[in-house]
């Protein structure tokens, strides 16, 4: 998977586009969400985007709604696994497809506010020309919601700028709020690593290669929480973290522990 990326990324540099945003979205049995996944990027106030809905075998009506709404707009584009291999496949394809400069996740049951776009573009850009000219990684604050999407006030804000340490003890940066430079990081260290929680992975990998990302403190995403999601397990998640920190970062468990203290206190403060 590393050397496709690799081999990908060699042929697209060249013709990549600038400013365009190549928004990734991972799709499996999301009938329920995807036409206003699909039309809150439409309703985006930067229109200079591609929205890549990466269908992981759906069993549903998940197919058939993309290629609709794709025979629609141009810049809404149905990419079919051949075979069900979990979210951070889904991601990674979208990844080697797209043709933006900077790219973003998005999960398909999550909500972007309007203006979500053209504040992040701004913040990245900003922060390139007076704080970081090699930053390539910036995120935002959110807020959680309901089944329904409705916001349920409980926003979480985000330091303005944090390190792979700093990380290790606070995962508070959330896929749907991440923006990332492709001329400043390469695609094969955005390809995530197929292990559960994935993305928090790929996020301190980041930090551990290129330094600090940085955090624009506004809330313009609403995290969708319902009673089946996988982060509504506490134990499991408890579980995920524990084995990224002992396997994939291979922390000792003295370090472990340290972080996971951090870590648990954080969480907890983040849904009260």
């Amino acid at each position: 998977m590393m050397d496709e990326i690799d081999d990908k990324a060699d042929k697209v540099d060249a013709g990549r586009k600038a400013g365009l945003v190549s928004i990734v979205v991972p799709v499996y049995n999301a009938e329920r969400f995807i036409e206003e996944t699909i039309f809150r990027v439409q309703a985006q106030t930067y229109d200079s985007w591609e929205l890549l809905l990466v269908d992981d075998c759906s069993t549903d009506r998940s197919r058939e709604l993309i290629s609709r709404r794709s025979a629609e707009d141009r810049r809404v584009r149905l990419i079919a696994q051949e075979h069900n291999g979990g979210a951070a496949r889904a991601r990674n394809r979208g990844i080697r497809e797209a043709g933006g400069q900077y790219i973003c996740f998005l999960d398909a049951d999550d909500i972007w506010m309007p203006g979500k776009l053209e504040r992040e573009l701004a913040f990245i850009r900003y922060v390139q020309g007076e704080r970081d000219p090699d930053a390539g990684f910036v995120f935002m604050g959110y807020e959680f919601a309901d089944g329904s999407g409705a916001g349920l006030g409980k926003v979480v804000h985000v330091p303005v700028r944090i390190t792979y340490q700093q990380a290790l003890k606070n995962t508070t940066i959330f896929t749907s709020t991440v923006m990332i430079d492709r001329d400043k990081i390469q695609d094969a260290d955005i390809c995530m690593p197929c292990v559960a929680s994935e993305d928090t992975a790929t996020w301190w990998h980041l930090l551990k290669k290129y330094g600090a990302a940085y955090g624009l403190d506004e809330n313009l995403v609403r995290y969708r929480r319902s009673a089946d999601t996988l982060s509504s397990n506490k134990l499991t998640a408890v579980r995920r973290i524990w084995n990224l920190y002992r396997r994939q970062e291979r922390l000792s468990v003295t370090k472990s522990v340290y972080c996971m203290c951090f870590w648990a206190f954080r969480a907890v403060l983040r849904r009260v």
